[in-house]
């Protein structure tokens, strides 16, 4: 077999997810949500991978190879890889700060203005149907408890 390794390893997370899906069956509903938006779509892309390693190409066929963009010097990567992280990092710190609910909408629109050079219309409308997607289906439909933020609490606004 060609790709042993790759056969065994989706059979191996294939067998994971449907023991998963399974389990998760006999829960109640709140709690079985999650596993099952996970393992499902998991138990498919395995399957898939199964199916490709059996019914794929002959041995010695070009393979698909992944390569980063020799396009850009050096510098503009990093560069651009800085900003990528920065975004991160700028994002994991507004939700410390101020809890998700409004770190969301926040740093989508200032995505969307500073580093997307969106319209003030489109970045509006757009952050706006986020939010209320967002907090429909996590705070409305779901119910998921989110925290305040930091700044919240040390201010004595939180709750």
């Amino acid at each position: 077999m060609r790709n042993r390794a790759s056969l065994i390893l989706a059979l191996a997370i294939a067998a994971l997810s449907g023991w998963a899906i399974f389990s998760a069956l006999a829960w109640p509903w709140k709690a079985k949500l999650f596993p099952l938006v996970i393992s499902i779509p998991l138990l498919c892309l395995a399957l898939a991978e199964v199916l490709w390693v059996l019914l794929g190409s002959a041995p010695g066929a070009a393979a698909a190879d992944f390569k980063l963009s020799e396009e850009h010097p050096p510098e503009v990567a990093r560069r651009r890889t800085a900003i990528a992280v920065a975004w991160i990092g700028g994002f994991f710190v507004v939700i410390l700060l101020l809890g998700f609910l409004i770190a969301v909408p926040l740093l989508v629109f200032a995505y969307l203005k500073l580093q997307g050079k969106e319209s003030w219309g489109f970045s509006i409308a757009f952050t706006l149907a986020l939010w209320a997607g967002f907090y429909g289906l996590f705070d409305q439909l779901l119910h998921l408890p989110f925290p305040a933020g930091w700044l919240f609490e040390w201010l004595g606004l939180a709750g």
